[in-house]
């Protein structure tokens, strides 16, 4: 096993595979699902806080869309 991530190497099988396949492709079939986006933050200054909040819904959203849901 490598002991380092090599994007070079990993990404291309990655991207080949999901232009191949449907998985993550919206339907517009389903049962609805959406996430009510919060409002922007107020202070200006952004932490990783707000990095890890948008990648939670992001996977959220993913998730519900290959479960067939119309995310």
């Amino acid at each position: 096993m490598d002991t380092h991530y090599d994007p070079k190497h990993i990404e291309p099988n990655c991207l080949k595979h999901w232009a191949d396949t449907t998985v993550g492709t919206p339907t517009g079939q389903g049962d609805p699902y959406c996430i009510m986006l919060p409002p922007p933050n107020i202070t200006g200054s952004l932490h990783m806080g707000h990095g890890f909040q948008l990648t939670l819904m992001d996977i959220l959203i993913r998730y519900h869309r290959m479960q067939g849901r119309n995310a």
